[in-house]
């Protein structure tokens, strides 16, 4: 098999959700190159080639504006059908699961979304993706010529560079789609913060609803301390004490931090389905029998406008 991984960019840089399906590729044990589409490619296609793809190819082209599927898909099937690629793989971000599905249709493809594992039987790769919140996870084969696969960043660890330099290649971009015409890209409002993405921060601290005003006083302390994203619960962003993009959850981020505060949140499946494969978890609320302990490494029944400060204190001691 042969594997083309569709690099991510934004405001032409390299996002780090693409090391996630550099990883997935070497997982496969096929060889794997890599595309990179959207203003930027070029620089982000020499930021690629010490990773051990074939080979990196470049569509650096000002008219793939932003994130616009309608923009991208044709680009990436027409240069799949071309190299002959048998598998494509994005990160299950905003922009994986928005454009896979298309490049698949176009591809007459199967489609796997979201998956979580992978692991070649019998001369074919099996995907494991979770279900149900995350409490149960199923498997699946694509039986079609060409795959699309889009896979869960905090399932898969960042790739690291291995050395060399892959050549890089230059292809043009395929005609938009009609749909394109309808569609127009206005601009992109993103929260801007000094503190490490959720999706990359190897530390998060996250508050829930009981913090109330208090979220930002309580918890800033400590991630600042720890060099920590901010995380929040639904319970939380909904009553207005954390803005929407800090959302924890199965219908917010889903993360992996080697370590994660869950900071007077209860534990509802729907916050452990995006959070319960951080590797260490830090727990602090005063329910004895709240959800969240089950799955907690650590764990504190406490006050936490007591505890959280005196954490605080005691980090400080240590530094």
């Amino acid at each position: 098999m042969n594997t083309l991984v569709i690099a991510e960019l934004s405001e032409g840089k390299l996002r780090k959700s693409t090391h996630s399906a550099i990883n997935f590729a070497r997982q496969t044990g096929a060889p794997f190159s890599i595309l990179a589409l959207g203003p930027g490619a070029k620089a982000a296609a020499s930021e690629l080639a010490s990773f051990g793809a074939a080979k990196v190819l470049a569509a650096d082209d000002a008219a793939i504006a932003g994130q616009v599927a309608e923009l991208h898909a044709p680009t990436i099937a027409a240069v799949a059908k071309a190299g002959g690629f048998d598998i494509l793989v994005a990160c299950a971000s905003s922009f994986g699961k928005d454009v896979m599905p298309r490049v698949a249709a176009k591809l007459g493809a199967g489609y796997a979304a979201d998956i979580s594992s992978v692991k070649a039987e019998g001369g074919k790769l099996v995907y494991r993706r979770p279900v149900y919140a995350g409490n149960a996870y199923g498997t699946c084969e694509l039986l079609t010529a060409v795959q699309v696969v889009t896979v869960r960043q905090s399932e898969f660890a960042a790739a690291e560079p291995s050395g060399g330099a892959s050549p890089v290649e230059a292809v043009a971009t395929a005609p938009a789609d009609p749909a394109a015409a309808r569609v127009e890209f206005v601009g992109l409002e993103a929260a801007k913060s000094e503190r490490p993405d959720l999706g990359e921060a190897k530390v998060i601290v996250s508050g829930g609803r009981a913090l109330k005003e208090r979220f930002a006083e309580v918890l800033d302390p400590l991630a600042t301390l720890l060099s920590a994203a901010v995380g929040a619960s639904r319970a939380a962003c909904d009553a207005g004490y954390a803005p929407p993009e800090l959302q924890v959850g199965q219908t917010g981020r889903v993360v992996a931090p080697q370590l994660y505060f869950a900071i007077g949140i209860s534990g509802a499946i729907q916050h452990l389905a995006g959070m319960k494969g951080s590797k260490t978890i830090v727990a602090i609320n005063k329910d004895a029998d709240a959800p969240i302990f089950q799955v907690a490494d650590y764990g504190l029944v406490a006050d936490l406008f007591v505890a959280v400060p005196e954490l605080i204190a005691e980090l400080k001691k240590a530094q």
